[in-house]
């Protein structure tokens, strides 16, 4: 492709990651890839090396380099660009597939509703995938955090953060209005006086190119089961469509020995149904209901696919039940290419200050390592923070609830991962 940087440098030291096969989301990674990297604004200044620190850590334990390649977005893209988002920054993760970011604050009157919005719908990241899972020693809410083993595929381009609305008192809003209650109907549902109106768009393809990714990603890790979550029994024509055509998805494009479409009507009753042995079940759930099976039958659910506002609430509520956004892990998958990203936001009060938690981005490195086919990295990452959180060397964040926890600052907390890291691999 071979983009023309303006302020940016590629590293020589490093190999391009390439794509073999697009539609297959097969990508081709060398020994050492090169890897662009925003470290954020914020605790980013402080979590982006730290995460650095450790990645850099499993990757030579396995044998392996990475290339970093240092772009910007958000407050350090106005400071060296007078942008938010720079085309050097948008090419480097199109050219080179494979990123990762810290958290990003949109300033007002930025051009942006939101930079992560904005990055994703850009580069067609598809899904937002959050892992949440119990790292043994991080303080919960919960009796039985451990039961949490869960992934949440969030569609990332539609819903209503496709960002299709019109503000209050202007001509377009009362346009909109008109249109709706004279020439569709609609003229008993609209008070009268200031309103503001968005349009709510799920189409089938964005819906079964995210339910295809969540169905593969549960057959190629052992997952049994994939959960549809939406309000389909009141949004029918757009969450109950989302249903629909995802397990139009289950049935038609997988054989039955290899994924089941269980039937709505006999979702608790599955027990009595014939399902094919190690096939992966797909089934329908309503978004309300889910947060309380999501504690009350924690265990039952491993891969959750559902549209973009839902999974924004339930992958948050996710995160609660394991300890908080602090530690939950995140990432934006597209057709071979991906862009991890920490489920947490910028906290600039405790900007510079080497006492951010680093976890959540450590983890959505691991993350990004097991997309590229690093499992033997991403798994020593897990073991290694599980192993200094259990120990009791954390951030202060985790150090105020816990009574046996020694205090650690960013670095000092990454540098405890990092010694780990190499013991044990």
């Amino acid at each position: 492709m071979g983009y023309e940087y303006d302020r940016v440098e590629v590293p020589d030291d490093g190999a391009r990651i390439e794509v073999v096969d697009e539609e297959a989301d097969e990508l081709s990674v060398p020994e050492n890839p090169i890897i662009p990297i925003i470290h954020g604004d914020g605790i980013g200044t402080d979590v982006g090396p730290a995460a650095q620190k450790v990645l850099n850590a499993a990757a030579e334990a396995t044998g392996r380099e990475i290339a970093w390649m240092r772009v910007y977005a958000g407050e350090s893209g106005r400071e060296k660009y007078d942008e938010h988002l720079p085309d050097d920054t948008v090419n480097a993760i199109d050219e080179h597939r494979v990123g990762i970011k810290g958290p990003l604050t949109t300033p007002v009157g930025a051009g942006f509703r939101s930079l992560n919005v904005a990055l994703r719908q850009t580069l067609d990241f598809y899904a937002n995938v959050r892992p949440t899972y119990y790292l043994d020693g991080v303080p919960s809410p919960m009796k039985a955090p451990e039961e949490m083993d869960m992934v949440t595929f969030r569609e990332n381009t539609e819903d209503v953060y496709a960002g299709i609305e019109w503000e209050e008192g202007t001509d377009e809003v009362e346009q909109v209005r008109e249109f709706v209650e004279e020439e569709m109907g609609f003229d008993d549902t609209m008070h009268d006086g200031p309103i503001g109106i968005g349009i709510k768009p799920i189409t089938e393809f964005g819906t079964k190119r995210l339910v295809r990714k969540a169905i593969d990603y549960a057959i190629e890790h052992d997952r049994d089961t994939v959960t549809l979550v939406t309000k389909g029994n009141i949004m029918k024509f757009t969450e109950g469509q989302f249903s629909e055509w995802g397990m139009e998805v289950a049935e038609e494009e997988y054989p039955d020995e290899e994924v089941f479409a269980v039937p709505d009507s006999l979702w608790e009753t599955t027990d009595d149904i014939d399902i094919p042995e190690d096939a992966v079940t797909v089934e329908e759930r309503l978004a309300d209901a889910m947060l309380q099976w999501m504690q009350l039958r924690t265990d039952e659910f491993e891969v959750m696919a559902m549209p973009n506002l839902n999974g924004d609430y339930l992958s948050d509520a996710a995160g609660a039940q394991i300890g908080g956004l602090g530690i939950a892990p995140g990432a934006n998958f597209g057709d071979a290419r991906v862009l991890a990203e920490p489920v947490h936001g910028s906290a600039p009060k405790r900007a510079g200050q080497d006492m951010a938690n680093p976890t959540a981005m450590i983890l959505s490195g691991r993350l990004m390592f097991d997309y590229i086919g690093w499992k033997d990295a991403a798994d020593l990452i897990r073991d290694a923070v599980e192993t200094t959180i259990s120990g009791g060397e954390v951030t202060y964040d985790l150090a105020r609830q816990r009574e046996d926890a020694e205090k650690l600052g960013t670095t000092a907390y990454a540098e405890a991962i990092v010694d780990n890291l190499e013991d044990l691999a």
